[in-house]
């Protein structure tokens, strides 16, 4: 079930089911469909909304009227984030990776989130991967004169995250038999897998290398679910070098989707994300990996600006 959206946004849940021809796929047998969660919220596409949605209604229970949280320098994120504190009337901090950055031009992303108010905060990349550790994280507050702040942990990936994701699940439940998404901390999979139920498949492909986020995501579902679902696995080898990482190759596979499907649909192919799901699962059914007859989902968590 959809949780109940903050007063003050208005997504469009659930979000539209788009079958899609395509021949790469047609000829092996499989049905690729897109669930268009970018068209859920102009200023919170996506898993994003999904992400936020509950974490955004226990802070108004609580009382908050600041929100904390972490990202890179071009995290969707943080530009969700910033977005929903103006819209809602709440103040923002983003703590940002990268104490280098600080006094130099923002990048358009982080430009977006002071233009929406959110107080950016530059640290150290040491200090960044101990964040979630109690005394760094009370020494960030502290920095930040944020002590009352609710936090959202970076990616917006906490339990209130997982469970807001298992409505993506259930509304594909009947539709697909595998659904797809691109991953960059692991939440939005966790809870899909969840709600799609043990009799769907859900696949994840990386974004960041590394090999790390198969026990993120096992943990996250543990916290939430009390033990990990079975129906999930990651394909980690199209994160192209890494987050943020978009070589020649991968920028022309996107703009051909475009000329495919983009007047058809109305779909502007995210480089980040949406475009190496893309290739991933083009690779994939081109590989034999989906049976003939396989209903194929690819959630579509953003759009290009």
């Amino acid at each position: 079930m959809c949780p109940t959206p903050p007063a003050g946004l208005r997504p469009r849940l659930p979000s539209p089911l788009q079958p899609l021809a395509d021949d790469r796929f047609a000829r092996r047998g499989v049905q690729l469909l897109l669930k268009r969660d970018d068209l859920i919220h102009r200023d919170l596409p996506g898993n994003k909304y999904r992400k936020l949605a509950l974490n955004l209604r226990a802070a108004a229970d609580a009382g908050h009227d600041t929100l904390l949280t972490f990202g890179g320098a071009y995290s969707n994120h943080l530009r969700a984030t910033a977005a929903a504190g103006r819209l809602l009337g709440l103040a923002t901090i983003g703590v940002v990776r990268g104490d280098e950055l600080a006094g130099r031009p923002l990048n358009p992303s982080l430009t977006r989130c002071a233009a929406d108010g959110m107080r950016l905060h530059f640290v150290d990349r040491a200090t960044y991967r101990r964040k979630a550790e109690p005394e760094t994280l009370a020494a960030l507050l502290r920095e930040t004169d944020a002590s009352a702040a609710y936090v959202i942990p970076e990616g917006g990936s906490n339990t209130l995250a997982v469970r807001g994701c298992t409505a993506l699940g259930e509304e594909l439940r009947e539709h697909t038999d595998v659904a797809a998404v691109a991953c960059g901390t692991g939440g939005t999979l966790a809870g899909l897998a969840a709600g799609l139920g043990p009799d769907r498949r859900a696949l994840g492909i990386p974004v960041l290398k590394g090999g790390f986020l198969g026990d993120d995501i096992a943990a996250l579902q543990r916290r939430t679910f009390g033990e990990p679902t079975t129906n999930w696995r990651l394909d980690d080898r199209f994160h192209w070098g890494g987050y943020a990482r978009t070589p020649p190759e991968l920028i022309a596979f996107a703009e051909d989707f475009e000329d495919r499907h983009g007047r058809e649909i109305g779909l502007s192919v995210e480089h980040l994300y949406v475009a190496k799901l893309l290739y991933a699962l083009t690779v994939l059914s081109e590989e034999g990996a989906f049976r003939p007859g396989t209903r194929l989902t690819a959630v579509i968590t953003g759009t290009r600006e």
